[in-house]
């Protein structure tokens, strides 16, 4: 007999409409082009991408778009965290910030994660054929010792209008972009109180 224990688990579903995804889209854009403090930053920290996330990272509170989302989005971190085995008697989740990312052709986000949250993602709003793939890395690798080849990277290539949960401790990247049009996101943390 196998027993599973300590499992990493990720959640990857649909979420949202295809009219959401369009309002997304267009305001991504607009985002981009107003924040001209982001588009510096973004020069030399995420070279030929954008994200708006060291300058306007709580998109959820001032645009009704991204508010729509994020009740959607809350509504499965709710149920992700039942899987997870969370005891969350009288707390609750909530986001604490949530910005957009635009990768044209060969921008790549390097492998990292989220400190200071518990449920990190990403909804996924254009993903042109050739998008790159979002890579866990697996969690236990610093322990492996006499350990014969096996995987230790899981990835998962996103569909426009899904949504993926991951507990924050994870590290993941993504590799350059392959598409000719651009990969755009949205990524978000989640605490509890």
């Amino acid at each position: 007999m196998s027993i599973s224990i300590f499992p990493t688990l990720i959640h990857y579903a649909p979420l949202g409409t295809t009219k959401l995804i369009k309002e997304l889209k267009k305001e991504a854009y607009q985002i981009r082009d107003y924040d001209k403090e982001g588009q510096k930053w973004c020069k030399t920290n995420y070279p030929g991408g954008y994200t708006s996330y060291q300058t306007l990272s709580s998109l959820h509170t001032f645009s009704s778009t991204f508010e729509t989302l994020e009740k959607s989005i809350r509504k499965a971190v709710k149920s992700f965290s039942k899987k997870l085995q969370y005891d969350m008697r009288d707390k609750e989740f909530f986001m604490t910030d949530c910005w957009v990312n635009i990768m044209p052709k060969s921008v790549t986000h390097p492998m990292h994660l989220h400190p200071l949250s518990t449920i990190s993602g990403t909804y996924y709003v254009s993903t042109p054929k050739g998008t790159s793939s979002i890579t866990f890395e697996d969690p236990r690798l610093p322990f492996y010792m006499a350990q014969p080849p096996r995987p230790f990277r899981y990835s998962i290539t996103p569909k426009a209008g899904n949504l993926v949960l991951f507990e924050s401790w994870l590290r993941h990247e993504v590799a350059a972009n392959q598409a000719k049009e651009d990969r755009i996101s949205i990524s978000f943390n989640y605490h509890w109180r």
